[in-house]
């Protein structure tokens, strides 16, 4: 896979679960990196260790402040544009805050990419812009209505980001992700994911909760194939390439009593009595769709993507690093 190195690369919202994984992958290949974080998700313990690296530079700013985005983006090459406010639920509860991070966050990071002449802005895009749509496998170019405030926000940055390439000539990418976990993401609060929730009840020997039957399903993606597509759009340079968006993700599907019963059976190599904890089944929860499947053909055609992680595998590294971590 063809690196990026030696360059100048702002991350944003590189102190969360996915920034800070690409901010420590990038810091191996004698790249600059510039994490911009305002610590409303993102973790200080993500980004730590890497405080006292001499190529790593931390800006505590907020991509709602214009002047924050220009300075962070000054003298950078790229920029990987992880901040956001994610959360299906949350963007139910608060709107207005989803807006105001998601869109206006987002037009300042293009303003400030466009002014900085930025060589290519990679984004953080999402599988719930496919909304309604019951196709299956979920391809770039057939979209539905989105079910929620958050899918309409990250619909509108796709849209953003077209007319930035043909007003401006910026560059973009947007990667649609499904359903990211691994190491790092953050057990805690009340819109923490579904994975590292589920792991955390388990160790704690509290019965996971799920949303219905437990028959939906997910694209679970592990992080190390995200870090690959983020790496694999930076560098592409075949303009069919550019200014379009992919799924990124594995390209299977995985029921919820799948993953519960996977993790029980990996998570009981360090704690055996985790094999017999119940689950309890709950409602479904308003905004969510029934199944998602993603079409990775796209990618692996013009980035020459190769995801190196199956969901099970992933599975294993994740419960390994939260046993150890978080236990």
């Amino acid at each position: 896979m063809k690196q990026i190195e030696n360059s100048t690369i702002l991350v944003t919202g590189g102190a969360g679960f996915i920034g800070s994984n690409l901010c420590e992958y990038l810091l191996q290949y004698n790249n600059k990196v510039v994490c911009l974080d305002n610590f409303a998700t993102g973790r200080t313990v993500n980004i730590q260790h890497l405080l006292s690296h001499p190529n790593f530079t931390l800006i505590v700013g907020d991509i709602r402040n214009l002047s924050d985005c220009h300075k962070a983006a000054t003298g950078a090459d790229y920029i990987l544009h992880q901040a956001a406010l994610g959360s299906v639920p949350r963007s139910i509860n608060d709107p207005i805050t989803t807006n105001d991070v998601n869109v206006s966050g987002f037009l300042n990071m293009l303003v400030a990419a466009r002014d900085a002449k930025i060589k290519k802005m990679v984004y953080a895009a999402s599988s719930s812009t496919y909304g309604d749509s019951e196709s299956l496998p979920k391809v770039e170019d057939v979209i539905g209505k989105p079910l929620s405030p958050y899918a309409i926000t990250k619909y509108v940055n796709e849209l953003y980001a077209t007319i930035f390439q043909r007003t401006y000539g910026l560059n973009t990418i947007g990667l649609r992700y499904f359903n990211v976990f691994g190491r790092k993401q953050d057990p805690n609060g009340a819109y923490a994911a579904v994975i590292p929730k589920f792991v955390m009840q388990l160790m704690d020997h509290q019965s996971p909760v799920i949303n219905g039957d437990g028959n939906y399903s997910r694209d679970f993606t592990y992080i190390d194939n995200v870090i690959q597509m983020n790496v694999l759009a930076m560098a592409a340079e075949n303009p069919e390439a550019m200014n379009t968006v992919y799924n990124t993700a594995y390209g299977d599907r995985t029921t919820l009593n799948d993953l519960i019963a996977s993790l029980k059976k990996y998570l009981s190599d360090f704690d055996p009595k985790i094999a017999t904890i119940e689950t309890i089944y709950g409602p479904n929860r308003v905004g969510d769709i029934p199944h998602s499947l993603a079409s990775i053909d796209k990618a692996k055609n013009l980035l020459g993507y190769q995801p190196q992680f199956s969901m099970q595998q992933g599975l294993k590294e994740a419960v390994a690093w939260y046993w150890e971590n978080l236990k």
